[in-house]
């Protein structure tokens, strides 16, 4: 059984239904869970009892809002659970091959299909743990500075054209099992939102493999907030900040072993 969740915040239901038909497209999927962080709610009726809206009635954060469902998920037993964004488009088929790779290997906690924007282009979402320099550097340095060091971090040279096991996969697409949640914890709710997904592949790489799998593509919009808004680059930035203060910032003993190993599956 695959559960999947999107959150919401004063949504666009044109591109929110377009998703949720697809998930419904798919006979794999049991519940599709829509929890609305809008301060005032605005819900579209679903002709289908497969869809369960929540309304929270403030805005908790992207991974709280998620984990309501997830805590749901894992309540009723349900294996898989994709926490997906409301911008994806994908053949409802890619659903069933990502769950039939899941079962044939029980190793994997997490796999995310290969990600391109809407003109085909491939969006680098296979990363290395992150030091502040690769995220702080590549927001407000000049790419020439940074673009040897942000392609290593994009792990480009992978050719992103193979499965490989990775330990920052990106959260737009985030095929889960419930089993290893249930191990390593749900999103950290310290997190409002950005490096919530960073947290949780890390936290999931340490027990399971977290694998990127090109063989099913999805497309997404990207819509890419904290480079367009002031109040989204703040909320981006204190977030980072939360997120070295509990991995570390310079001395993380983990993060350079963890990366080490994943550069090695490429030379």
């Amino acid at each position: 059984m695959l559960n999947a969740s999107i959150v919401l915040y004063n949504p666009d239901w044109t591109e929110v239904e377009l998703v949720v038909r697809t998930l419904l497209a798919s006979p794999i999927v049991d519940r599709v869970y829509l929890v609305d962080n809008s301060e005032v709610t605005t819900e579209t009726a679903f002709a289908s009892e497969r869809v369960v809206y929540r309304f929270l009635g403030q805005n908790k954060g992207y991974g709280a809002a998620h984990n309501v469902a997830l805590r749901e998920s894992i309540a009723q037993g349900a294996k898989y659970h994709l926490v997906v964004n409301s911008d994806i488009q994908f053949d409802p088929a890619i659903l069933a091959e990502l769950a039939a790779y899941m079962d044939t290997h029980p190793a994997v906690g997490h796999i995310m299909p290969k990600v391109v924007y809407p003109n085909g282009e491939t969006q680098y979402l296979c990363k290395l743990l992150p030091t502040p320099l690769d995220l702080f550097g590549r927001r407000f340095l000049p790419k020439r500075w940074t673009q040897k060091r942000n392609e290593r971090f994009e792990l480009r040279a992978s050719g992103y054209d193979k499965i490989m096991n990775v330990p920052y996969l990106s959260g737009c697409f985030m095929f889960l099992r419930t089993e290893a949640l249930e191990q390593v914890g749900l999103f950290d709710e310290r997190f409002f939102m950005y490096p919530e997904d960073i947290d949780l592949t890390r936290r999931i790489h340490r027990q399971y493999q977290t694998l990127f799998y090109p063989k099913v593509t999805v497309v997404h919009a990207h819509r890419a907030a904290s480079y367009k808004s002031i109040r989204y680059l703040w909320i981006h930035i204190i977030n980072l900040c939360r997120y070295f203060n509990k991995w570390g910032w310079w001395y993380d003993k983990e993060r350079t072993q963890v990366n080490r190993e994943t550069l090695h599956q490429f030379t």
